[in-house]
């Protein structure tokens, strides 16, 4: 088994064709159904079915494509660093809106003074999405806004958010007086997109208290979602981070949710993850992050 049974392995499964992989690597479609052949006869196992034209991989497959992946990416470092002493490589960074939004700007800016050779390529996506494009080495290290959904992962915590509930000013419900869930789905309800991190919190929030709310307005925009309900279609519940400006420039008012909901931010990485030092100087960064300069303004 060598580097280039791995490389051409990978090729056939993230295109599910030996024809397209043959392409890509510039191989005979021979050599290339020999190179697969070869790796499952040296692990005992099939890799793929055939399903007419089609190759599917199957459950041991997937398994050997997260460890191949993970060990190619730590090889194409370790090239890097070795034959460009003047260059640090390329960090890839997939992050939920939120955090996308507010914290990973700066993170980028900090990064990049301390790793000026660096380059940062970002992706910011719903937290489902950052989770696939870990699992797949899409994108080195993620940040979500939700507990992992795999075992795969190492997830390290690294800042405490909440979410808060809001309404146009002058809504029956704007005042002192806290407000729970259930007073707050006796309104047209604006909701986030299935799949965000936030909006799955929230459903679970009221799965949690017994409510069925079926939104009136759903939206992959927090900007399109608070006009709204500045315009008084209604209430919704979003990231304190995201809000945090229309709350201050009074374009939205905070209705005091009681119970708060609250979640932790989490790092995220393959746990076969080669760490370098560009990626384990970003880990760091984000780990000292103290959220103020996302709410301050």
């Amino acid at each position: 088994m060598t580097l280039r049974h791995l490389k051409i392995f990978v090729s056939v499964f993230c295109h599910s064709s030996i024809t397209k992989a043959s392409s890509e690597l510039h191989l005979a479609q021979p050599s290339v159904s020999v190179a697969i052949r070869e790796l499952e006869d040296y692990y005992g196992v099939r890799l793929f079915d055939r399903l007419g034209r089609r190759i599917v991989p199957t459950e041991e497959g997937k398994v050997f494509y997260g460890y191949a992946s993970h060990i190619l990416s730590a090889f194409d470092e370790m090239e890097t660093q070795v034959r460009n002493s003047d260059r640090l490589g390329i960090l890839r960074v997939g992050a939920s809106i939120t955090i996308g939004t507010c914290l990973l700007p700066e993170l980028v800016k900090r990064c990049q003074t301390q790793l000026p050779g660096l380059r940062i390529e970002v992706s910011v996506c719903n937290s489902a999405e950052v989770e696939t494009a870990v699992l797949t080495n899409r994108v080195d290290v993620g940040l979500i806004e939700t507990n992992p959904s795999s075992d795969d992962f190492t997830a390290l915590p690294f800042m405490e958010d909440s979410l808060c509930a809001i309404a146009a000013p002058g809504h029956p419900l704007a005042g002192e007086k806290p407000v729970t869930l259930s007073d707050l789905a006796q309104y047209p309800f604006l909701m986030r997109e299935k799949g965000s991190a936030g909006r799955e919190i929230l459903d679970a929030a009221f799965a949690l208290q017994g409510l069925s709310v079926q939104p009136v307005w759903e939206s992959a925009s927090t900007g399109a979602i608070v006009q709204a309900v500045a315009q008084g279609l209604g209430v919704a519940v979003l990231p304190l981070m995201l809000v945090q400006r229309d709350l201050n420039s009074g374009l939205v008012v905070a209705l005091p949710l009681r119970p708060q909901i609250c979640r932790t931010l989490h790092i995220l990485y393959h746990k076969n993850k080669f760490l370098t030092g560009s990626l384990q100087t970003f880990i760091h960064l984000c780990q000292g992050l103290d959220g103020t300069s996302s709410t301050n303004g």
